[in-house]
């Protein structure tokens, strides 16, 4: 019965031990409550113990915490309806007021979704879509192309707000609001700007109908570069054809001119050989085995032929030779 009794000591005493002690870790920030009354809080990180049952350890973070707002359709000042999808960075730098207003982190998101949500639309909606896009106005490379087509259109804009300066002041005009709640807003940032359905549609047509005067644009001038091409490959051709036409007839001139001095040379020495062999290819070109001529027996055509006769009355068998 005593083993039992202590067992039962023991079991109590842990039990009172681990009910009462708590932990404060260096990212926690923790505040007694007796009654949900604060009776203690700023408790550096370490191993501490409470009254069980008649106080409460509420446990805090004590870093960043992430707040992530759904996107939502807003008009801009120029009337252009974007999906705007914007966070921020908060943490709890007053952990009594935050326990006496809003005591859980749900709750806390609750007011943040409630507080910027606002801040962010009202911004958005007093200032164009450009601003609320560009930080800046620096003049933007274009794309190969556009800088024709767009020639016309500017390439800079007058920003006098921008990105930046509209995020500062969403979160100028939602701290305030939370400063009763214990919170600090330590940044707000635009996540994320998309065109509705409708204006997106709008532009990918516009994105389209540039990109084929793109196209359109490279196409002309290639048509263009590719005439100038054959042009002056045709015109070299015909330089060419006309040189090596030129060297063809110069080279046979000097031939021709050759070969006739050449003949000169041969049939000079034997004239009456040279009359002889014109005659006989004149007879060749003049005479075959269907042709008829006519003439007179005094004819000088026929002067080989009548010395022919004449050696074959003469020789008989010289007729007969082919």
């Amino acid at each position: 019965m005593k083993l039992r009794g202590i067992v039962s000591i023991c079991v109590v005493l842990g039990a009172l031990f681990f009910a009462s002690a708590y932990v404060v870790d260096e990212r926690e920030q923790v505040v007694i409550t007796r009654f949900r009354k604060i009776v203690r809080t700023n408790i550096d990180p370490g191993l501490y113990f409470k009254i069980p049952m008649l106080e409460e350890a509420k446990v805090l973070p004590k870093n960043l915490q992430e707040w992530d707002g759904d996107p939502g359709q807003i008009p801009t000042l120029d009337k252009t309806y974007i999906w705007v999808d914007a966070f921020a960075r908060w943490k709890i730098v007053d952990p009594i007021k935050f326990c006496q207003t809003i005591n859980s982190m749900s709750s806390a998101t609750a007011r943040l979704d409630d507080i910027i949500d606002p801040a962010v639309r009202n911004f958005i909606t007093s200032y164009s879509l450009i601003e609320a896009v560009r930080k800046s106005d620096r003049e933007l490379p274009l794309e190969i192309g556009i800088e024709e087509i767009r020639k016309d259109q500017a390439t800079t804009y007058d920003i006098s707000t921008g990105r930046e300066k509209i995020t500062q002041g969403i979160l100028k005009q939602a701290q305030p609001k939370l400063d009763k709640f214990g919170i600090e807003l330590v940044d707000v940032k635009i996540k994320r700007i998309n065109y509705v359905d409708r204006v997106r549609r709008s532009v990918y047509e516009r994105m389209i109908a540039e990109r084929k005067q793109i196209a359109e644009k490279f196409r002309s001038e290639g048509n263009g570069e590719a005439r100038k091409i054959i042009g002056e490959k045709e015109r070299d051709l015909k330089r060419i054809t006309s040189e090596a036409y030129k060297t063809a007839q110069e080279i046979m001139g000097k031939a021709d001119a050759k070969a006739t001095k050449i003949y000169a040379d041969a049939y000079g020495a034997d004239p009456e050989f040279y009359s002889f062999t014109k005659t006989l290819e004149i007879y060749n070109e003049a005479i075959d085995k269907e042709s008829s001529l006519v003439l007179s027996t005094d004819s000088e055509f026929l002067k080989y032929f009548k010395g022919y006769e004449s050696e074959s009355a003469r020789n008989p068998s010289a007729g007969n030779t082919e």
